[in-house]
């Protein structure tokens, strides 16, 4: 039927052709991972596409880099077990057992542990160094803090006084610990020249041999050495507070105290979290020794 002027024309829709497996052949040929080809000699020949070469080169390289870090790290890993691990499983084993030195021992359980919970002098001992530790890091923590504020504010000749506030920390401990005892010692003690000199005492105080003068004495120089490292530490933290803060604050009307308390102190507060962390195992050991 044809159709007149006017009329739609239509055509019936030509059915649909299913494709050839010549051509699926090649379309799945198109997007597999390889291309397949035929040589000279008629054998097929797989040859990998753009998207494999890289894919290979990464994974051969992490299975390169993998080896390598495994090689970097094995002598901090053996170092660490034969000088931290070991060490700590061993003395592990001497608290639980009655070794001495020459013998191996047998295991007696907590034994040992009641025997010192039993001990006066023990107690006495750990009482000492509990009162040491909070002590030293209490005045450490507040005069590191001042110090850092201190350094913060000095503009002339920053770096000169910077590294010469590290110098206790850099002295040799036994150097200073000499050059301290002979400032505190009964017979020729320069501390007591130096008060008698200005007349605030009489008479040589007796600094080393009274129990409660030793302890401030040993609280007063281990704050001596440990304060650089407060300070410096502090003052990393309080270069990196960004400067608009303060400026903001003191537009608002904030004075120093509700700058230092409301912005310092929060900025600070991981740093301060950090050095207070790692600070008592040093200090308690330092009474100690």
């Amino acid at each position: 039927m044809v159709p007149g002027r006017g009329e739609a024309r239509w055509a019936p829709r030509p059915a649909s052709v299913a494709p050839s497996p010549r051509r699926e052949t090649a379309a799945s040929s198109r997007w597999s991972g390889a291309i397949r080809l035929k040589t000279l000699n008629g054998d097929v020949a797989k040859v990998a596409t753009s998207g494999d070469a890289p894919a290979r080169a990464l994974s051969d390289l992490l299975v390169h880099e993998t080896s390598v870090a495994y090689t970097f790290i094995a002598p901090a890993f053996f170092l660490l077990l034969f000088l931290v691990a070991y060490p700590f499983l061993l003395s592990v084993w001497f608290s639980l057992s009655d070794a001495r030195v020459g013998e191996t021992g047998a295991f007696v359980g907590l034994d040992n542990f009641r025997r010192l919970l039993g001990s006066s002098i023990f107690l006495q001992t750990l009482q000492n160094s509990i009162v040491f530790t909070a002590l030293a890091l209490g005045l450490k923590t507040v005069f590191g803090m001042a110090l850092a504020l201190l350094l913060y504010r000095i503009t002339r000749f920053k770096r000169l006084i910077r590294g010469a506030v590290l110098l206790p920390f850099i002295v040799p401990t036994a150097l200073s610990t000499l050059v301290w005892w002979w400032m505190f010692e009964p017979m020729y003690s320069v501390v007591n020249w130096t008060l008698k000199a200005l007349h605030i005492v009489n008479r040589d105080i007796p600094w080393l041999p009274d129990p409660y003068l030793a302890m401030f004495t040993v609280v007063l120089v281990n704050t001596w050495r440990g304060l650089p490292f407060f300070a410096i530490t502090l003052l990393a933290g309080l270069v990196a507070i960004p400067r608009e803060l303060y400026e903001a604050a003191e537009s608002d009307g904030a004075g120093p105290v509700g700058r230092f308390w409301h912005i310092t102190i929060p900025l600070v507060k991981p740093v301060l979290a950090v050095v207070i962390l790692f600070s008592p195992w040093p200090t308690s050991t330092s009474s100690t020794s």
